[in-house]
């Protein structure tokens, strides 16, 4: 009886871990081209006259110079990180569209995850206070003067 109430759970396993080892596996196994690799760095990076765009998606002559200055650095052999480090020296940290995940901009990323774990912990520990407070029930003269202030 056991056996077949968590039959479905226990099936479920390999099937999650198939579908999370094929969803992080790669698919596509070749290099990426200079074309892709600019592509990709420019859609991290914020056009620096509009108002909201990436590089990749704005026409601004501004956008237009950092995918050229981008392609030119990658077909000379320079790494992402390299590129991306030349275009903060130049415009600054605000050029980059996604916060680094380390020092002061980490934040970004770890407030909303320690706001929400403590958010949890003050459900829990307020459901657990009304839970274990005693219960109160009403006396005779409780019940007395509920009676009088009712004119019964």
């Amino acid at each position: 009886m056991i056996v077949r109430r968590w039959l479905p759970y226990l099936l479920l396993v390999p099937v999650l871990g198939m579908a999370l080892f094929v969803g992080a596996r790669s698919s596509d196994s070749a290099p990426p081209t200079p074309a892709q690799r600019t592509s990709r760095i420019a859609a991290q990076v914020r056009c620096p006259t509009c108002e909201g765009l990436s590089a990749a998606e704005s026409e601004a002559p501004a956008s237009v110079a950092i995918r050229r200055e981008i392609r030119r650095r990658v077909d000379a052999g320079q790494p992402d990180q390299e590129v991306r480090a030349f275009l903060v020296g130049r415009y600054g940290r605000d050029i980059l569209l996604t916060p680094e995940g380390s020092g002061v901009a980490g934040l970004v990323w770890a407030l909303p995850v320690a706001g929400l774990v403590l958010a949890a912990g003050g459900l829990v520990v307020t459901f657990r206070r009304r839970n274990a407070a005693p219960r109160r029930t009403a006396t005779a003269e409780d019940r007395r003067l509920v009676e009088q202030a009712l004119g019964r």
